[in-house]
């Protein structure tokens, strides 16, 4: 409110200098005089401030929903086109569901169950992970050996420990996550190797930008058909707006 009570003089007295006769024998105005004016006049009309907030919320918002649609909608976006993420589900699938987690996040545990589902039944779908460890730095080390073990797991087996991990009790960590990679068959030098190269920081500095573009700041949250979903919300609905991607290329129809 303070940048626009500020505002709010400036752009009165700039109005009225360019309202003001162009003559050279008239004086110049008196820039304090203006704003006593313009001060007074708000004072008197208090409720132009809170209809200028309205005006300006009613902007950042519709400027911030471009920006989101012009994310989504471009097929060839970074949020889409990476080496920074996991693929599961069917890599040449037609529609596409990004889903950006954290290990440590309950509901991203509760909404496993929905996209495992979603990927068994519909063998058009392509699934995108994107790591987003907000929760915690044990979220943060797990999400490293995860992108770590892309060095050495096919898509189907970084699902597949994606799925175990995520269905650990407990929080969430180093240790954990290298149980379960050891489990399933990595190898440890190359893994350690791996996990200290930069383009783990890259990947999750990635994923971070592209969730501060998307205005997303909790997990899990879905995109589907340039709609995003916040929360574990059931299968059917992420199922109904695949659906209705196909038959109108929205989330609804």
């Amino acid at each position: 409110m303070h940048r626009v009570l500020k505002a709010l003089p400036a752009a009165a007295i700039g109005a009225l200098m360019l309202l003001a006769p162009a003559k050279a024998q008239d004086k110049p105005l008196d820039r304090a005089a203006v704003e006593a004016i313009v001060k007074e006049y708000i004072v008197k009309n208090p409720e132009i401030v809170q209809e200028a907030l309205v005006e300006l919320e009613r902007r950042q918002k519709e400027a911030e929903t471009a920006a989101v649609q012009k994310l989504t909608s471009d097929p060839k976006s970074r949020l889409y086109v990476s080496e920074n993420h996991t693929v599961a589900g069917n890599p040449n699938g037609n529609v596409t569901l990004v889903e950006f987690f954290d290990y440590n996040c309950g509901y991203c545990k509760r909404g496993l169950a929905d996209v495992q589902k979603l990927i068994d039944t519909d063998k058009n779908v392509k699934v995108i992970l994107k790591e987003f460890p907000i929760l915690s730095p044990g979220s943060r080390d797990a999400s490293v050996v995860a992108l770590a073990l892309r060095e050495q797991f096919s898509p189907e087996k970084l699902w597949s420990f994606h799925a175990k991990l995520m269905n650990q009790r407990g929080a969430i960590g180093k240790e954990q996550a290298l149980a379960v990679a050891k489990e399933l068959g990595a190898d440890s030098a190359k893994l350690e190797a791996a996990m200290a190269s930069p383009k783990i920081a890259a990947a999750l500095e990635e994923s971070k930008l592209l969730a501060e573009a998307l205005n997303i700041s909790g997990t899990p949250t879905y995109i589907v058909a340039n709609d995003m979903v916040v929360g574990a919300r059931g299968y059917d609905l992420l199922a109904s707006h695949v659906a209705n991607f196909r038959k109108c290329q929205k989330a609804v129809c």
